[in-house]
Parts: C-alpha cells; sequence; structure tokens
C-alpha cells in the first residue's frame, strides 16, 4: 500500500466505526488489551466514551516499517480516536523491533475494540453512562 494510500485510509476507518455504533446502548464501551509479540509487549485501553482523546506512547528505533514511515502509527491510532470519538491509550511497554512493535499495537487494539464493542446483557440495552448519554 502506497503512503498516500494509507493516509487517506486511516481516515475511512474512525467514521464507519463511529456510524457502526449508533447511540452505544447495550455495549460493555471499555475494553483494553495486552498483546506480546516476541520481544515487545504492547498495551491499549479504549473508552467509546464519545469523548475523543489519545495517547500514543511507543519509542521507534528505525524510520520506516516495510514503505511506512513510524510517524503515521501514532498518528493512525489519534485519528481513528478522533473520527470514532473514543478515548484511547496504547503504548508500547518495550520492544526493539519495529515491526514487533506495530504489530503488538494493532493487536491490542483489536483485542481491546472487540472486548469495548461486546453486548453486555446486564445494560439490558441502556447506554453504559452515569448521565444516561454519551
Amino acid at each position: 500500500m502506497s503512503i498516500t494510500r494509507w493516509k487517506m485510509w486511516r481516515w475511512r476507518w474512525g467514521k464507519p466505526f463511529d456510524k457502526a455504533l449508533g447511540d452505544r446502548k447495550g455495549i460493555v464501551r471499555m475494553g483494553d488489551s495486552f498483546a506480546p509479540m516476541d520481544e515487545t509487549l504492547a498495551h491499549v485501553a479504549i473508552d467509546l466514551s464519545g469523548r475523543p482523546y489519545a495517547v500514543i506512547q511507543a519509542e521507534w528505533h528505525t524510520p520506516y516499517v516495510g514503505n511506512i514511515p513510524t510517524t503515521l502509527f501514532p498518528h493512525f491510532f489519534e485519528s481513528f480516536a478522533v473520527t470514532s470519538r473514543c478515548n484511547l491509550h496504547a503504548r508500547v511497554l518495550y520492544g526493539r523491533d519495529d515491526h514487533h512493535q506495530a504489530e503488538a499495537l494493532f493487536k491490542a487494539w483489536a483485542r481491546a475494540l472487540d472486548m469495548a464493542t461486546q453486548f453486555d446483557p446486564r445494560r439490558g440495552g441502556t447506554i453504559p453512562s452515569t448521565k444516561g448519554t454519551l
């Protein structure tokens, strides 16, 4: 995938994701996951609160992973948080290989999203907020 196509692609994820969640009734809302990848460990925590914010902590050792600049990885997560209206914290706790760091971040992100979007039968289809709105 070219860098230009990758930049365009990152914007297309958040808005449809937000739309698919609708009013977010009945979902767990929060999720987190650790993902190991060989010598790397990453952690992502997500709150589908409707309030966009992102904190990304990763130290990259090279300027590229394949043909993707490592600066685009934090930018992707920040863009996703804004366009999907979620609070997202992602960090690489440790690692030496940038490919493994990126892969661990994306795996942890996917698993955290899966957890946060599950339906919680205890909520009875209500909005997961003490304020009644997200």
